[in-house]
């Protein structure tokens, strides 16, 4: 086939992929509809309402505040849990609902409603879109009272969420996570000024050091305990000021934490530690209703410390505790235990029917009202969960306790309508989202065209040679299947690593009936399995054994000299190849002293980065390597680090493509270019890893593979790495760390960059190691060869999409549908764009041409 027929009809599939991910993620991300408006004050019975304990409020919010972090014997809050033993404080564990990221956690906070599963693109993207400032919320409701300013000091997520209704504010990018210091220092130094002023009744404190902390080493890290001291300390700080200072008795500092962490230091899924932050209501006014509870608790497992209430629950919370109506979508209920704050048992009444009709209203839009005249007999036979709610509704309010009535009916009264307010919740929480479903057979039809279209191509380019890729077309089907099981999808990385070593074993088996058992191909074979199953145990992800011991996490932390050993044979190895292949008409005294240049940088870098990220595994003689630098900031070091790899890479394809070589040396110096950067942007404890994938690369070149052998590896390994270096379904396991490598200040496009370099290091890596093992065949045309293995990528790509597509719209109203399907989209989307359109399309295409060109002169 011509090459450019060829170009033209791989051109198709691959621009109908970004095509149908967008038209498909419209219809399955959609917002959630809301009720317009703001909610006022309703007449009381009594005439007047219960008088509000408190008319300021101090929101003290630490990002990824976990729940032991404040409750268990390990914690640095010494002092707030001082104030739980001694009665001023009141703990609870909130339960945040994925997704655990910054900005739908506050929504949810500040609404009481869910957020979309679409906030967590926005979150990331910073979208100004996200505004809240047409939506009814705690803050809206403190700023119409007219009682005092409101001020917001910290993560600047809340102004592009409430543009407009601050005062006073400063704000610091949440993203920029290489800081745990300077963000938060930013906060408090305007805490003593805002104490001793009195024209606020609001002040919203977002503490994101804690958070940048995770990311950076996990809650293990020795920056940890130091933090929650300081944290404590801004406790103490303000409580002193609340007994204190006569305009503060009536205020009320709530200390929470948006969301958790796992083990790893991050977020965004569903596991205990994620959606286990703490809640802790603090004033010297909680001792006349608290119980004084024990303080530190014993350890929870499942992070669940004292009572659980849910985060919307906050919103109606503060709504009695401040005198102000309830936000109108808010899906929270009143804390029972407030209600000792109020002695009359009409205003407890009053507070719990008015959370009640605010929950009627919503359900009442969100669905079909019950005849009013439908009689109570009725109700009982009712099996619609709907209908009986309405139901069970009208026997509560027919049975309002009047001034008087007994002790034990009031009680029984208040314990069914918290019940029913329980249940409207669930109800209102479970239902599905508004899906757009011509959109997602629209997207569902155009990527199944592309697959399609790629058949077709794979047909004319290769005809009845597919039939040497039948285990590719078995691994692309079985996938596909798996993405129905939403288990299945939790534990992907068993697949992968499973289909790979049956993969391997297969090669080996077919050059052994040929070869024999025992030959130099059977020995690279075994060292191949060999070096596969230690990056097996590299990383343990998914949900399953996400704790389990593995190499990265618990063997390398206590042996932190072999861990640098590694380091420094992969760097050398690195510098090796630069040095050998990278300038090969430049004297060879320059070559290596830029060569050693370049990796000094490298190396020293990483060094200075560990000791301010992860400085438990650096050992005395990194230290003082990593406090004897030149004084130059990380970001200074990381933009010398780029320009020089930039110089590296522009002399490389110059002299090899300018003088005439026969070795593939212009690509094979552009991959180990690559590896260096990957290095960089790889967490250390992950860098020998690549170097384990770059012997299994020396290994695999060597056994002459077939067009239908290098795809097949190539993919099978392009998702091993990515499990191996740590990669998983869940949002949690998005690496942050070296998301800011270079950069001053937060820029989307180039923390998007590195994220996804960050995150998919190991198949950028295959992808590279797969254009070397191309260029090395000799047994096809070239032109052929490479359309061939990229049609064979698109197939699989396209498949593997079409198959998740079709699995979130079928399982849409399944239980785990945000928790495990869709986080499995969002993964799909990113393969298929960044990994397939960006990498094996773009630099792979990219590093071939130019490889076959530096022969071709």
């Amino acid at each position: 086939m011509l090459p450019c027929l060829t170009q033209f009809l791989l051109l198709i599939p691959n621009s109908l992929l970004p095509v149908a991910t967008i038209i498909f993620a419209s219809g399955f991300f959609p917002y959630k509809p809301h009720l317009p408006g703001f909610a006022n004050n309703e007449p009381w019975k009594n005439g007047s309402s219960p008088e509000a304990p408190f008319d300021k409020i101090i929101f003290m919010v630490v990002d990824a505040l976990r729940s032991d972090f404040v409750y268990g014997e390990s914690s640095g809050f010494s002092f707030t849990q001082s104030l739980i033993s001694s009665g001023s404080a009141i703990p609870f564990t909130a339960h945040a609902k994925p997704p655990t990221i910054t900005m739908p956690r506050i929504k949810a906070l500040s609404t009481g409603s869910l957020p979309s599963f679409i906030d967590v693109i926005l979150n990331f993207a910073e979208s100004e879109s996200s505004s809240l400032f047409s939506q009814d919320t705690w803050l809206t409701q403190m700023k119409s009272k007219g009682t005092g300013k409101l001020l917001m000091y910290g993560d600047d997520t809340w102004l592009k969420l409430f543009p407009g209704t601050f005062d006073r504010m400063d704000g610091t990018s949440s993203f920029f996570v290489s800081d745990f210091t300077e963000v938060d220092t930013n906060v408090t130094r305007h805490i003593p000024r805002e104490l001793r002023n009195r024209d606020w009744n609001t002040m919203v404190l977002h503490f994101l050091g804690l958070d940048h902390i995770g990311h950076k080493s996990g809650p293990q890290s020795l920056n940890m305990i130091p933090k929650q001291n300081e944290m404590d300390g801004i406790v103490k700080q303000i409580y002193d000021a609340l007994s204190k200072f006569d305009h503060l008795q009536s205020t009320l500092l709530v200390l929470l934490g948006d969301h958790g962490m796992n083990d790893a230091g991050n977020h965004g899924g569903s596991s205990s530690g994620e959606t286990s932050p703490a809640l802790v209501f603090i004033s010297p006014k909680l001792r006349s209703i608290s119980t004084k509870l024990e303080a530190p608790s014993l350890r929870c497992d499942d992070f669940r410390y004292y009572s659980v209430v849910d985060q919307t629950d906050i919103a109606p919370t503060l709504g009695a505790l401040l005198g102000f109506p309830i936000p109108k979508n808010s899906l929270g209920v009143f804390i029972p235990g407030f209600l000792s704050f109020w002695s009359d048992e009409q205003d407890r009444i009053q507070i719990l029917l008015s959370n009640a009709k605010q929950i009627v209203a919503l359900v009442s839009a969100k669905f079909i009202t019950l005849d009013s005249d439908t009689n109570n007999d009725q109700c009982n036979l009712s099996k619609d969960v709907v209908e009986e709610l309405f139901c069970r509704w009208k026997t509560i309010v027919r049975n309002t306790p009047k001034k008087g009535a007994e002790i034990k009916l009031i009680q029984r009264w208040k314990n069914d309508i918290t019940e029913w307010l329980k249940q409207a919740q669930e109800l209102l929480s479970a239902s599905s989202s508004n899906y757009n479903v011509l959109k997602l057979g629209v997207g569902l039809a155009v990527i199944i065209l592309a697959m399609g279209i790629s058949i077709a191509v794979a047909i004319l380019l290769i005809g009845e040679g597919l039939r040497a890729y039948f285990f590719l077309f078995i691994i692309t089907l079985l996938h596909g299947t798996m993405m129905f099981a939403s288990s299945y999808v939790e534990e992907e990385q068993n697949f992968w690593h499973w289909i790979t070593n049956a993969w391997l074993l297969l090669l080996w088996m077919k050059r052994s009936v040929r070869q024999g058992l025992v030959t130099h191909h059977s020995i690279q074979f075994l060292l191949i399995l060999l070096a596969v199953r230690i990056a097996r145990r590299w990383n343990q992800t998914g949900q399953k054994f996400a704790g389990e011991p593995d190499i990265a996490n618990n063997f390398f932390p206590g042996h932190c000299t072999t861990l640098w050993c590694l380091v420094g044979i992969a760097y050398f190895w690195n510098l090796w190849n630069i040095k050998r292949l990278c300038f090969p008409q430049l004297p060879p005294f320059l070559a290596s002293i830029f060569a050693t240049t370049l990796s000094a940088c490298a190396v020293n870098f990483k060094i200075v980065f560990t000791r301010e990220a992860a400085p438990e595994i650096l050992n005395h003689t990194l230290r003082a390597i990593a406090n004897s630098g030149v004084g130059l900031s990380l970001v200074a070091q990381a933009r010398i680090l780029f320009t020089l790899l930039g110089i590296a890479l522009s002399l490389s394809i110059y002299y090899n493509l300018k003088f005439n070589n026969h070795e593939n040396r212009v690509a094979h110096s552009i991959h180990h270019l690559l590896t260096l950067f990957l290095y960089t942007q790889a967490r250390v404890e992950n860098i020998p890893l690549l170097m384990v994938f770059e012997i299994i690369l020396v290994l695999m070149s060597g056994q002459h593979l077939n067009p239908a052998e290098i795809t097949t590896t190539s993919l099978v390994l392009q998702h091993m790495s990515f499990f191996s270096l740590g990669g998983s379904n869940a949002i949690s396991s998005i690496d942050l760390s070296n998301a800011y490598n270079g950069l001053r200040d937060y820029n989307i496009i180039s923390v998007g960059i590195l994220t996804f370099i960050s995150n998919w290091a190991g198949p950028i890596f295959w992808t590279s190691g797969t254009s070397l093992i191309l260029l090395r065949s000799q047994q096809t045309a070239a032109d052929n060869l490479w359309a061939g293995h990229i049609t064979l990528i698109t197939l699989c790509t396209t498949s593997s999409l079409a198959f998740v597509m079709l699995a979130c719209t079928q399982l849409r109203s399944h239980l785990f549908i945000w928790t495990v399907f869709s986080p499995k989209l969002l993964y799909s989307i990113a393969w298929s764009l960044g990994q397939h359109l960006l990498i094996n399309v773009g630099y792979g295409g990219t590093i071939f041409k130019i490889g076959r060109r530096s022969i071709a002169i």
